[in-house]
């Protein structure tokens, strides 16, 4: 049959236009596509066979896509031509003719394979963007989409007035450190992918699990769906080893935020989020808070916190004020924690309205660096001026973990100002177990080599603590006032797990202080228990430096 040249050049010009607007290879919009050319050319199917390599052309291993396919393709009248990527890939299309129609004529099939190249270059360039896509979108390790894919998704939600009808969720794996640990390294990214790809699972094609990187993940759902999301990040058995079916039980800290019709932005989403997760997980110490109006509030005092913190380090607003600690067995003085108060506008700001904030970024980490170089300054002046000197400990957060350069921008900071190292000591949180664990044995490791103490700060309020002492060498253990008995209450589990702590401390050559001392009773109970360093409003509020600096002055001889 004589193919009509206007016609068939409408039917290519078609198909060109139609999959422009065609980025994934295997779309049913593909059919729509080639119907015009597929009428035009006679054929009733058409379909490409797919190997990965030619070995696996051989071996028979393929995937067989039909793109389009009317009445009774016949097997047996055919058209077929082979390709190979640049890549190595293998394609096969094949253009059958319906049964019983007149065979193709020689102009026919010299069209057909004019067409061939065509859908073969479209579907390379299909490839291509879901390269590009799966690159830009995905998060190869997880196998799942990532941060800026969910930006794009409910933002195209919010565009379509749909966001109304969806949650979203920012969660964070409790104890992963400890899991990798346990587990190793490699089979914790297999459990983390299951915990993930089985949330996705339980959610229906409307709903998504995103990685946001580490052990952090965002999660989109039909606010109908809350309870499968809920109940799967409070707890889920996820096996790592099939052949022994050995499982280990995966929990998070999560966020939540039942979108408004009338937010407008997807950060305003992140926003609410990482300040609900936030909360859960560093104030309320709770699985899970939903963001509600209250929450807003405090998303608007980040804000404000944040928009004037450059200028309140620039004109130094944040002063350095130290709580002594108290050797108990002749109440002198033997050292203090250097803490952080904030004067705006005439006013001291409490550091719980600000260091939560600031905790939100990096922010927190340039204020700890500040507090270490004021810290130095008064120790060098005090040196200088010839005053006693006691070692000083300076609070630094989670966040700097991670930071290639901190164990030699904190030495950097303590020889700036020429200060013996055994006038510092670094404090860091025991939450920090969260956190990658290798970035903090190398911080304390790196300090010990340096002669700079390191501290546990807050011991008990976390998780796995034993685990903590027992692998990296610290060379003080602060146990949180949180253990601290009340006033006649000796025979408390309080006071038994308070004597067991301090005796383990003392007995692998830690050197142990509580904070938080607030009464003569509970001074008492720690002579008793042999633990004679202590801080707390039992002995001195924090102090600003000029009143500190009369406390030092009083261990001059006379």
């Amino acid at each position: 049959m004589n193919i009509d040249p206007t016609e068939y050049s409408r039917a290519l010009e078609s198909f060109i236009i139609k999959s422009e607007r065609i980025v994934d290879f295997f779309s049913p919009d593909m059919s729509d596509a080639l119907s015009d050319i597929c009428r035009v050319l006679r054929a009733a199917e058409v379909s490409a066979t797919l190997y990965e390599t030619p070995m696996h052309e051989r071996l028979g291993d393929s995937n067989k896509v039909v793109f389009f396919s009317v009445g009774e393709p016949d097997p047996e009248r055919h058209f077929t031509v082979r390709e190979m990527t640049g890549g190595g890939n293998v394609a096969v299309y094949q253009f059958l003719q319906n049964r019983g129609d007149e065979n193709w004529t020689g102009e026919e099939r010299d069209k057909l394979a004019v067409f061939e190249k065509a859908l073969f270059a479209f579907n390379g360039r299909s490839r291509v963007m879901n390269m590009i896509d799966r690159l830009v979108f995905f998060d190869s390790d997880m196998d799942i989409h990532n941060l800026r894919y969910f930006m794009k998704t409910v933002g195209g939600l919010i565009e379509a007035g749909r966001i109304a009808n969806y949650g979203a969720c920012f969660y964070n794996l409790k104890r992963f450190s400890v899991i990798n640990q346990n587990i190793g390294r490699e089979r914790g990214t297999v459990v983390m992918r299951k915990f993930a790809k089985q949330l996705t699972d339980k959610l229906s094609e409307d709903g998504m699990v995103c990685r946001i990187g580490g052990d952090n993940f965002i999660v989109l759902f039909r606010k109908e769906h809350l309870d499968i999301v809920t109940e799967h990040l409070g707890g889920t058995g996820i096996v790592y080893d099939d052949a022994n079916n050995e499982r280990v039980l995966v929990s998070a800290y999560a966020g939540y935020y039942m979108i408004p019709a009338e937010c407008h932005n997807p950060s305003e989403i992140m926003d609410s989020l990482s300040v609900a997760v936030n909360t859960a997980k560093n104030i309320l110490k709770t699985s899970c808070v939903f963001f509600d109006e209250k929450l807003s509030m405090s998303r608007n005092e980040i804000k404000r916190v944040e928009s004037a913190f450059s200028d309140a380090m620039e004109n130094e607003e944040f002063k350095v004020y130290y709580q002594p600690k108290v050797y108990l067995k002749d109440y002198t003085l033997r050292g203090a924690e250097a803490l952080c108060r904030w004067f705006r506008k005439g006013e001291m700001i409490p550091p719980y309205r600000f260091i939560p904030a600031l905790e939100q970024s990096q922010s927190i980490c340039a204020l700890d660096f500040y507090m270490l170089e004021h810290t130095c300054r008064d120790i060098r002046r005090w040196l200088d001026e010839g005053r006693p000197v006691v070692k000083v400990s300076v609070n630094f957060s989670r966040r700097h973990l991670g930071d290639m350069d901190l164990l030699e921008r904190i030495i950097s900071s303590i020889d700036k100002y020429n200060v013996p190292h055994e006038y510092i000591e670094i404090e860091l949180t025991e939450t920090t177990t969260d956190v990658d664990f290798s970035d903090l044995r190398e911080i304390v490791i790196g300090l010990r080599e340096a002669g700079i103490s390191t501290s546990i700060d807050d011991f008990g309020m976390g998780y796995s603590s034993l685990n903590l002492i027992k692998e990296l060498p610290w060379n003080v253990l602060k146990i949180d006032k949180s253990f601290l008995p009340d006033e006649n209450d000796s025979g408390s589990q309080k006071y038994v797990m308070l004597k067991h702590i301090i005796a383990l401390a003392q007995d692998i050559g830690l050197e142990c202080i509580v904070e938080g001392v607030e009464s003569a009773e509970q001074v008492r109970l720690l002579k008793e228990n042999n633990c004679f360093l202590a801080q707390g409003f039992y002995f001195d509020k924090p102090l600003p430096v000029g009143d500190f600096e009369k406390r030092l002055d009083e261990l001059k001889p006379e």
